[in-house]
């Protein structure tokens, strides 16, 4: 099939590599220009280099307009594959090629759609993750699926580990629906709306430690903020400061959410959780911080005894 290939980041990239190895032709890549933005910065293998590098054509553009809309009719593709493209693509693009537009998004859709899926299911205490290959329809990851596979969640899993894990999937996932496609044997499932969880791109204070989250939850948290993300962050006397690492205690401890308590093995515990003074929850124990100046040190030594509060504000 003649492909034009819509997409970003290292996402892109993966998406577009896997079509140059596939028997399909790809015949316009469309992707955006470098952002500043540090959700948009990382993870950052260019699209455009790739597609120049093969001699193929490419559209820069931050969101559809008629350039683009002319681009596409120009190029004539038989299908449009898409994967991290960040703005919404009208019905007379994304329904223009004869099979329309196959979108690869890194959830189990209809739960995490929207941005930034893999960070909040790993937030949100999900058992898996994955990637949905979906028919773009007028709304945000809500058309028809035709291939998905799953990544389980693991106890201590990053969301650095869990990203890589499901562009690992995009070869296999694309391969397959595209043939199922082109043969006419697709089979295509509705999602249950209702059961659709759609969540926002994340800014700096999505990644606020709120010491009033039981223990687990701040533990995701700062698994959901693994480097090259931005670092899971509070602070302490007046200084902003990353958590880098830490797990929950084996034992319970009371007071006041935040307070710098005491040592427990190589961390810091902090107390944690709802109704802290009740003395029920278990403390988040640090085990690694990353200070103002950007140096990564051990909880111990940035907390050699305990006192003081972590807050919200300086």
């Amino acid at each position: 099939m003649r492909v034009a290939m819509f997409g970003y980041q290292t996402w892109g990239h993966r998406t577009l590599q896997a079509l140059l190895d596939s028997p399909h032709e790809v015949v316009l890549v469309v992707t955006h220009p470098p952002s500043e933005h540090s959700y948009e910065s990382i993870w950052s293998d260019s699209v455009e280099d790739l597609a120049r590098s093969h001699g193929i054509a490419v559209h820069l553009a931050q969101r559809p307009d008629d350039a683009l809309a002319a681009r596409l009719r120009d190029a004539a593709p038989d299908i449009v594959v898409a994967n991290n493209w960040r703005t919404k693509l009208p019905r007379e693009i994304f329904d223009a090629p004869p099979h329309g537009t196959l979108n690869l998004h890194d959830s189990l859709l209809p739960r995490f759609t929207g941005f930034s899926p893999v960070i909040w299911s790993l937030i949100s205490g999900a058992a898996e993750t994955g990637l949905t290959a979906h028919r773009m329809d007028d709304d945000l990851d809500t058309g028809d699926i035709v291939v998905q596979r799953a990544v389980p969640i693991g106890e201590r899993d990053t969301a650095t580990e869990l990203v890589q894990a499901t562009i690992d999937l995009i070869p296999e996932v694309l391969t397959e629906a595209l043939a199922a496609i082109e043969s006419g044997t697709a089979e295509w499932t509705p999602q249950d709306l209702a059961q659709r969880t759609f969540f926002h791109k994340r800014s700096d204070v999505d990644s606020r430690i709120d010491w009033t989250w039981p223990a687990e939850e701040i533990d995701r948290l700062i698994r959901a903020q693994s480097d090259p993300y931005p670092d899971a962050w509070t602070h302490y006397r007046g200084e902003r400061i990353g958590i880098t690492r830490a797990h929950v205690s084996i034992c319970c401890y009371g007071g006041t959410p935040g307070r710098v308590f005491i040592h427990e093995g190589d961390g810091m515990a902090i107390v944690a959780g709802p109704s802290a003074h009740l003395g029920r929850n278990r403390a988040l124990v640090v085990d690694e911080v990353r200070t103002a100046d950007g140096r990564t040190v051990p909880a111990t030594e940035f907390f050699p005894h305990g006192g003081g509060y972590l807050t919200d504000r300086p």
